[in-house]
């Protein structure tokens, strides 16, 4: 059969670009030809100034009308062509959405397939474990520093004993300012008079100064 009557030519993949691109072209062509009518216009209608009114005039009229005509209706076209553009580009836009959100949600399939795969060679009884060895292991080196930091031959003392010797130690050196007060020789007078040396007085038997005869 296929031999007899042939076989049907497979039908071309229209794609939504091409088609757009297509009716951008021809939107684009008619605004040609519209600038182009409206030169004309321009042309005629300074024509028509310079004219008098009469016959000729009235045909330059008429000319200009029938163009005017054919830019409304190349206008139309134009609209047209314009709003159907829109509506492919709204819609490929929205093919487009589609198709990334497709991607997207095979994407994040692929994602979660990847990690229930990983997780299977998770075991999360061996990671306690591992933590909990961890800890004794901390635990132990903790022991082992505090060994190696005591200390060899020292005698024990009672902590109320150094404390009692601590206060002293603080009395002490209480004492010894006093001391070292006491010591320190005293200041030079301000006076600069030279002192007269005192007169040696007496003492009686009961270590009171005595009284010079009158």
């Amino acid at each position: 059969m296929n031999r007899m009557f042939g076989r049907g030519k497979p039908k071309e993949e229209v794609h939504l670009t091409d088609v757009i691109a297509n009716t951008d072209s021809r939107a684009e062509s008619i605004e040609k030809k519209i600038a182009k009518l409206d030169a004309q216009l321009r042309q005629f209608k300074d024509k028509m100034k310079k004219m008098r009114p009469g016959s000729q005039q009235t045909m330059v009229k008429r000319k200009a009308l029938q163009i005017l005509k054919q830019k409304k209706m190349y206008e139309n076209q134009l609209m047209n062509l314009q709003q159907q553009s829109f509506n492919m580009e709204q819609t490929n836009f929205a093919t487009q959405s589609l198709k990334d959100t497709q991607l997207q949600v095979d994407a994040m399939k692929q994602g979660v397939k990847q990690m229930k795969k990983e997780f299977k060679n998770i075991k999360i009884d061996k990671i306690e474990d591992m933590q909990d060895d961890l800890e004794d292991l901390m635990e132990d080196h903790n022991e082992i520093q505090e060994v190696l930091g005591r200390s060899y031959g020292c005698p024990d003392v009672d902590e109320d004993e150094l404390e009692a010797e601590f206060d002293m130690l603080g009395e002490m050196d209480f004492e010894d300012d006093l001391l070292l007060d006491d010591a320190a020789p005293a200041a030079p007078s301000a006076d600069p008079t030279p002192s007269m040396p005192a007169a040696s007085v007496g003492v009686d038997e009961f270590g009171l100064p005595e009284v010079p005869a009158q």
